[in-house]
């Protein structure tokens, strides 16, 4: 099967059970699996490639949690949110000098990825529980890594192609 043809059924039919996973059975923000999902792609795909996406992702979402960690204690002012913000963005552009996390695109999906659903899930940085946004977004940028090692997978398999995971 051509690899175009191969990519589109597999995506597509890991997309569909994403989206009703998410929607069912793992309450996580969908938008954030889907851009877990091209940054493992983005990170080279294989299991290199999900070992530096999570890591990185990751990495992103700890950085934005100390950023909204200090916001959310610091004076009510924009220029105040700002600064910090444009020091966590200095500090995802330092960490990228360690090598699993080269890509720095990758951080700032983690970043992002805990900014919108802070906002979309309605919760704080300072929320208890497992709705924390943190654990969320971490959560949810796992489930994406994996869907994309999947789809990776189920697209070599469509194409009659060796996979490259091992």
């Amino acid at each position: 099967m051509p690899p175009l043809v191969a990519a589109m059924i597999s995506l597509g039919v890991l997309g569909a059970i994403d989206t009703y996973i998410t929607a069912t059975i793992f309450p996580v923000p969908v938008w954030v699996t889907f851009i877990a999902w091209a940054s493992f792609f983005a990170c080279g795909g294989g299991n290199q490639g999900l070992v530096k996406s999570i890591v990185s992702n990751w990495t992103g979402i700890g950085i934005a949690s100390i950023t909204l960690l200090i916001i959310q204690y610091g004076p009510a002012h924009p220029i105040f949110a700002a600064i910090l913000v444009g020091a966590g963005t200095a500090a995802m552009i330092l960490v990228s000098a360690i090598p699993i996390l080269s890509f720095p695109p990758a951080i700032v999906f983690g970043f992002a990825s805990l900014v919108g659903t802070s906002a979309a899930t309605d919760t704080t940085i300072i929320t208890a529980g497992l709705n924390h946004p943190t654990l969320v977004a971490m959560a949810a940028m796992l489930l994406g890594g994996v869907f994309g090692l999947i789809s990776e997978i189920g697209t070599q398999l469509l194409a009659g192609k060796k996979s490259a995971t091992a």
